[in-house]
């Protein structure tokens, strides 16, 4: 338990920051999954628009030092390399 009313009010905006960061993490990761299922869908043109979508997120989420920069980018490249081969498949057949 707190002991002194800084540390009481250090525990409230630790919740609230943690809200506010599971928040932004649910959101990456939800449109890392819509960019993910447009690329086993096969459909390039909305693969590249989610991770459009994505690439800001990530880029937000990485500004507020919620998830590192460093992870971010790597997300972003890895799924631009998925996009990238799928769509030399589709290009191919």
């Amino acid at each position: 338990m707190a002991n002194t009313r800084s540390a009481e009010k250090n525990i409230r905006k630790t919740k609230a920051r943690t809200l506010r960061n599971q928040s932004t993490k649910s959101r990456v990761r939800t449109i890392r999954k819509r960019v993910l299922t447009a690329i086993e869908k096969g459909d390039v043109k909305t693969a590249e628009a989610e991770l459009s979508a994505f690439a800001s997120a990530a880029d937000k989420a990485a500004k507020t030092k919620v998830i590192h920069k460093n992870a971010a980018n790597r997300l972003k490249s890895r799924l631009a390399l998925q996009i990238t081969a799928k769509a030399k498949a589709v290009a191919a057949k």
